[in-house]
């Protein structure tokens, strides 16, 4: 069994234990935590975390799950506001830096953050998964779109697939770029 695999096998326990979805043992700290992973073992992941959706479905009826893919959120976004097309036409066109300095305003962090939190409400939802970080980048950095959720999640844990490395200071997506820093959120398994 590699490193992976023990991590992954802890995840299921954790997410759905009373203790975690209550935030008991964080001491009024934010309910954010990461589970950072090497991007090669994107696949892997992915498929982790549907098995995980459904083993909670099944072990936890009572508990209401909302997983979010950011890249897709981002998608969706953006074709709600009729960019979409216009930002593939420009890039196909004028590249993928005029797209990318194009979209910066409507990408803002705050507005995916409520984008987000439209999508899966924190009142009404007991856990929030977010996936599809490393197909969102350079659209989204990881650290704005958290820093802009604080306000809104209240006490809803969100758990952060991260591909990359989280040292409980900084992201580091895909292990290689530098994001600014962030320490708000715990590590979901070591």
């Amino acid at each position: 069994m590699t490193d992976l695999d023990e991590r992954l096998n802890k995840i299921l326990d954790r997410v759905s234990s009373d203790d975690f979805l209550s935030g008991r043992k964080l001491s009024g700290e934010i309910p954010f935590y990461a589970f950072d992973y090497d991007p090669k073992e994107e696949l892997v992941v992915r498929e982790h975390i549907q098995f995980v959706l459904n083993q909670i479905a099944k072990r936890r009826p009572d508990l209401h799950v909302q997983h979010v893919n950011l890249w897709k959120l981002v998608v969706d976004y953006l074709k709600g506001r009729k960019l979409y097309d216009r930002a593939v036409e420009m890039q196909r066109t004028k590249g993928g830096d005029a797209a990318l300095k194009a979209l910066k305003a409507p990408l803002d962090a705050t507005k995916l953050a409520k984008a987000l939190v439209e999508k899966a409400p924190p009142s009404e939802h007991d856990l929030i998964i977010v996936s599809g970080v490393g197909a969102a980048y350079p659209l989204v950095r990881t650290h704005n779109l958290l820093n802009n959720l604080h306000s809104l999640m209240g006490g809803t844990p969100l758990v952060l697939f991260y591909p990359g490395k989280y040292d409980g200071q900084s992201l580091r997506l895909f292990g290689l770029l530098q994001d600014n820093p962030y320490y708000r959120a715990f590590r979901l398994v070591d």
